[in-house]
Parts: C-alpha cells; structure tokens; sequence
C-alpha cells in the first residue's frame, strides 16, 4: 500500500494532465458536432465492426418479433397486389401495361441490401451505420429505404461500413410530393419526436386532404418517384403565410429499423449528367450564333 501511494505521489503530475486530455477531448467531440461526426465517423473499420457486433446481438433476441411483422406484411402486400391486379383486370381487360410502368419507374436503379449496425434518434444531427460502403458499390449522394418508405441520404462511405443522414436530422431535405395531387415540398424535421416531419413549401393553392399520402418526387436522381414518406395529420400556414406546412406521420419506424436498401442510382446520375453536358453544348452553340 505504501509503495502504491509512493508511485501516485511520484507520477501525480502524470495522471493529471492524462484526467486534462480526457476531460479536453469529451468536451471538444461532445459539443462540437463536425469534430465529433469526423473523429468519430462509424465509418471506420474498427468502430463499424463494434456496432456490427452490437446489432447482431440485439437482432437475434428480436428475431421472433421480426418474423412476425414480415409475415403479416407480407400477407398485406399480397392482399393489395391480388386486389390491384383484380381491379386493373376488370377496368382494361389486361394488366401486364400497368405492370410495365411500375417496373419502368426502378429502371436504371439497383437496389443494395444493407443492415443497420447504428442508429441514434434522440439528438438534433441524428445519423445511421449500415454495413456496406464503396466495396459493395455503395457512394455519397446515394437514397436508402427500407421496406415501409424512405429512410435518408448517404452521408460518408468508408469500405465497408457507410453512414447516413435519416429523415430526422436537421439538415436533411427530401422533394416529395402528395400522392395523386402532384404537389410537391420539402420534407424536413427540427427535432423532438422522431415519428413525425414537416412538409414545407406546399403552395397555397394546393388541394389534399388529411390522411393522405406523401411519397418521393422522383424530382432528383436520389429517389425514384412513388417511395412511401408518410400520411399528411395535420396543416399549418408557413411563417410567411405564403405557403402550408403540412405535419406528416413518418411511415418508417426509425426505432425498430434493422434492414435496409441503398438505391444505385449510377445510372440515372450519368443520364442526367450527360442531359446537362448536352445542355450546356447548346447554350454555348446559342451564344457563339
């Protein structure tokens, strides 16, 4: 015991300015948001295996719940798919053309199965760790959904491991537009619940009604068009008064989300590239004339 004291006595100075650096680094990656995200970015190998292992403990005593809302999910898909199927038999006398412009909507996306290894919800900057990164062809920029509706944006692509910026983060903005109407706004949230969002920017002359539906744009080349966002529960006039606020009951339950799909959306992002190549080739043929 004497000697212990003896050595804490002779290395004091030590453990204090080691207690310095510790109490330094806490308050500069806890207060500070673009340190944090960036030093202790889950897009490392070393921080994704931790979470990888973390998730499969927690998804293996939740297997039984998981299989119980598959199973009923996929009884309700088939139930609208017969029902679809029959009312578009009986109206056209055939159904294969309706079929066809669904299947044309993912033309040119290719979809990546991922599963989330992360996820926070109760901060401002929420994000979320998947576990497929450039190895696996997953890129910045890219959309990610899961089998309710969209989940977010990705954010940072490390080899293996990627994070993404999810419908509950401040600085998230999705296009959407109300189903069957054709307006569109955009999808933001500002923190406290996270089943909830703000559709902003709908134009004041917009007809809808509660309850309806709200799905992506299509209006970029992150998301195709028709991806389920959530139901419209309540509508507020925007600040300005110029515009409605529409509050939307998020379909995607962040709080139980295991498994999800980035969107490739290579091929669409290089036909809109050339489209503006192509653009800009004739502006300046325009201005040469």
């Amino acid at each position: 015991m004497r000697n212990l004291l003896e050595f804490l006595a002779k290395y004091n100075h030590w453990f204090f300015f080691i207690f310095l650096e510790i109490v330094s680094f806490v308050l500069l990656f806890q207060y500070n948001s673009y340190q944090g995200s960036v030093w202790f970015s889950s897009a490392n190998a070393f921080a994704g295996k931790v979470y990888s292992w973390d998730s499969k403990v927690e998804s293996f005593f939740a297997l039984t719940k998981v299989n119980e809302e598959l199973n009923q999910r996929n009884i309700e898909l088939e139930q609208q798919v017969r029902m679809l199927s029959d009312s578009i038999a009986g109206l056209k006398g055939d159904s294969t053309a309706t079929r066809g412009g669904e299947l044309a909507k993912l033309q040119g996306f290719r979809l990546i199965p991922a599963k989330v290894v992360h996820n926070t919800l109760d901060r401002a900057e929420n994000f979320i760790t998947i576990d497929k990164g450039y190895a696996d062809g997953v890129r910045k920029d890219m959309g990610v959904a899961c089998g309710k509706g969209v989940v977010g944006i990705v954010y940072m692509v490390g080899k293996h491991y990627s994070v993404v910026i999810p419908e509950l983060n401040t600085q998230s903005s999705i296009s959407c537009m109300i189903l069957n109407r054709g307006y569109f706004g955009y999808l933001r949230w500002y923190g406290g619940d996270p089943s909830w969002g703000l559709l902003e920017d709908v134009p004041r002359h917009a007809h809808f009604r509660l309850y309806e539906n709200v799905v992506t744009s299509g209006y970029s080349s992150v998301f195709p068009p028709g991806i389920m966002v959530g139901k419209i529960l309540h509508v507020y006039n925007s600040p300005d008064g110029l515009a409605y606020r529409l509050m939307i009951k998020l379909s995607t339950d962040f709080g139980n989300l295991r498994d999800v799909c980035v969107i490739d959306n290579s091929a669409i992002s290089e036909s809109i590239d050339v489209l503006r190549a192509s653009q800009d080739s004739l502006k300046l043929q325009q201005n040469a004339q």
